[in-house]
C-alpha cells in the first residue's frame, strides 16, 4: 500500500471504493424475455459504474430505479457498456413520486458535429435511453447524485442519432 498523508479529517460513511470492485455489470439477457429490472442500492451501486448491457431484443429494456433521494450524496454512474438497439431502452428512475431529478444532458449530434443541450422539468424522475434520438450508444454516460430529501442531481453525456430529442420524462 502506498503512503497516504492526511492533514484533516476523513469521513467515509460507506468506505472507499476503488479498483477491480469499482464496476458493477449489469446484464440482462434475452432469456428474461429481453427486460429486466434492477433495484439501485447504495451498497451495490455508490461511487460504482453501472455497466450497461442487455437492452437489445425487441422491446427490451433495462430499468434501474434509484433508492429514496434522503441529500445521502451518494453518486450513481451509469455506463452504456453495449449500445440499445431495436426497440431496446435503457431506463434510470426514482423509487418514489416523491422525488424528481434537476440538471441537464448534453448530446452529441450526429449531423453537423454539433452538441444539444436539454435540461430537466419541475416533474422530471426519469431519463430513457433509446440507442437513437435520446442517447443509448457505447460509451454513453448517466451521472446521478443524491443532493437533498426528494432531489437528486443529473448529468448525462451523450450521443444521439436521427432528430434527438430529450432523455427526461415523468412517468414515476
Amino acid at each position: 500500500m502506498a503512503s497516504t498523508t492526511f492533514t484533516g479529517p476523513v469521513t467515509s460513511t460507506n468506505g472507499f471504493i476503488s479498483g477491480a470492485g469499482s464496476i458493477a455489470s449489469q446484464t440482462v439477457s434475452s432469456s428474461v424475455s429481453g427486460s429486466g429490472a434492477v433495484a439501485v442500492t447504495s451498497a451495490t451501486l455508490a461511487g460504482r459504474f453501472a455497466l450497461m448491457n442487455g437492452a437489445s431484443t425487441a422491446n427490451g429494456s433495462l430499468t434501474y430505479t434509484l433508492p429514496a433521494a434522503t441529500g445521502s450524496g451518494n453518486t450513481y454512474t451509469f455506463v452504456v457498456g453495449t449500445a440499445s438497439t431495436g426497440t431496446g431502452t435503457y431506463v434510470v428512475k426514482v423509487k418514489n413520486s416523491t422525488d424528481v431529478m434537476a440538471g441537464r444532458a448534453y448530446m452529441l449530434q450526429d449531423a453537423g458535429d454539433t452538441v444539444v443541450g436539454f435540461e430537466t422539468a419541475a416533474d422530471t424522475d426519469t431519463v430513457t435511453l433509446n440507442g437513437s434520438t435520446t442517447g443509448g450508444a457505447k460509451g454513453d454516460v448517466v451521472t446521478i447524485t443524491d443532493i437533498a430529501s426528494g432531489l437528486f442531481l443529473v448529468k448525462c453525456d451523450l450521443s444521439g442519432t436521427g432528430t434527438e430529442a430529450t432523455p427526461f420524462s415523468a412517468t414515476v
